[in-house]
């Protein structure tokens, strides 16, 4: 039997192709059916049933180290992968340099092909300042020199 297409690693490595989907999740103490795992109390369904308080039997996790993995997996701080792209830093920057600070200006500018308002030019230019602010400081002192030679 082939084992089927699983994307978590490490349920793939502890994946023993012949054993059933059933066996091979109970052993490593994952649930096969959420709904048998979580079930919904009879209460909450309206349903009042007397329960004779036997408990089912517990299954003997193998692989408990799948589980650990993955939850020290998920509690691992999730990696910002936030970039804006060539074109709208482009933009800002040639805004900048040809209007400093001059928003309604640049709203004018025939560059401005989304015809945005002053408000939205400024909330971009302020995105680009937030994502790369080294790469903005920069930016800003090398535009310095050559407004001082202008004068």
């Amino acid at each position: 039997r082939a084992a089927p297409r699983i994307a978590c690693s490490h349920i793939r490595h502890a994946w023993d192709p012949h054993k059933s989907v059933a066996q091979n999740l109970a052993e490593m103490g994952l649930a096969e059916d959420p709904n048998k795992a979580v079930p919904i109390p009879k209460k909450l369904l309206g349903m009042e049933v007397e329960s004779d308080g036997q408990q089912l039997g517990k299954k003997i996790v193998r692989k408990p180290y799948v589980v650990n993995e993955m939850e020290l997996e998920a509690s691992l701080p999730e990696k910002k992968s936030n970039t804006l792209s060539r074109d709208l830093i482009d933009y800002v920057r040639y805004m900048i340099q040809n209007h400093g600070e001059n928003y309604k200006e640049m709203a004018r500018d025939e560059k401005n092909y989304y015809q945005d308002t002053p408000k939205q030019i400024k909330r971009k230019i302020n995105v680009y300042k937030n994502f790369y602010p080294e790469e903005y400081k920069n930016f800003i002192a090398s535009l310095k020199p050559e407004k001082m030679e202008v004068q």
